[in-house]
């Protein structure tokens, strides 16, 4: 079976996106681990795939893997370069496009730049709906590492964030506690780690060690966590320029009860067949 794909990416965050409506698509978890593989594949972050909408209210579902075969609910980056994706390849012709998640409905709107807004939704905060185990919501919690405890904001953008401040994210060692707090006990369905410098209240600076694919050049979802967490904790702006190693996004959320909404550009690498 020839599968035909596009590389793309957003802030280096790449991503294999896969059009599961003109060709059918058979993905095992080892054949996304195969294909993700940089040596022996073609190499990715995540896979995304394009499929036909299960609600007829919307126009595409959207579907993320990781690079180790497990499905994930939400990846903001990889939004970004889902609308690309349908309107560079004709599948639509809007520019505001509603997609299903597993985690509920996405709009994803194109800028005149080229660019992508998303709205990504209300941030959740209750630690049952993280999942987070812990007595009471608070804004911070104290999470116990082997060598250190950090204080953590727990937040869902539609999949888990656990974010830290640090004083400097070039010296951070995001190696070391980005796979402890990934597979903390505390997340029984793991965490994305997100570490994050205040440069004001208006910039951030943040690297984020991902759920099933360690640190990457970028995340959107971690980069919407990180500007929650800060308003949170008083010390950010309703509108937040965030610096990741791959580039910047623009967040903004102007409070409880509000959507968040991530602004940043999607980058076709190439198109491609792989045969598996």
């Amino acid at each position: 079976m020839r599968l035909r794909f596009t590389k793309m990416h957003g802030l280096g965050n790449d991503f294999i996106v896969i059009d599961g409506i003109s060709q059918r698509i058979r993905l095992s978890e080892d054949k996304i681990r195969r294909l993700a593989d940089r040596r022996f594949g073609v190499g990715c972050d995540q896979i995304l795939l394009v499929e036909v909408p299960q609600n007829p209210d919307v126009d595409f579902r959207y579907r993320i893997y990781n690079a180790d075969g497990s499905e994930v609910e939400n990846c903001g980056n990889g939004a970004r370069c889902f609308a690309r994706f349908v309107i560079e390849r004709k599948l639509t012709g809007k520019r505001d496009i509603v997609v299903e998640t597993a985690n509920g409905i996405m709009t994803l709107h194109t800028l005149d730049n080229g660019d992508v807004r998303v709205n990504m939704g209300e941030p959740r905060l209750t630690p049952s709906e993280i999942p987070f185990t812990a007595d009471q919501q608070a804004v911070t919690y104290a999470l116990p590492l082997s060598s250190t405890t950090l204080e953590i904001s727990a937040v869902s953008m539609g999949n888990p964030h656990a974010v830290a401040l640090v004083d400097d994210v070039n010296t951070a060692p995001v190696e070391q506690w980005g796979p402890e707090v990934e597979s903390h006990p505390l997340f029984p369905q793991r965490v994305n780690a997100g570490f994050m410098q205040i440069v004001s209240r208006q910039e951030i600076n943040l690297r984020v060690y991902e759920r099933g694919s360690g640190e990457t050049l970028a995340c959107g979802t971690g980069a919407c966590a990180a500007v929650v967490a800060g308003r949170l904790r008083n010390l950010l702006d309703s509108v937040v320029k965030v610096n990741l190693p791959g580039g910047s996004l623009t967040i903004e959320w102007q409070g409880e009860g509000q959507t968040v909404l991530m602004s940043g550009p999607a980058t076709h690498v190439f198109h491609g067949q792989v045969k598996i």
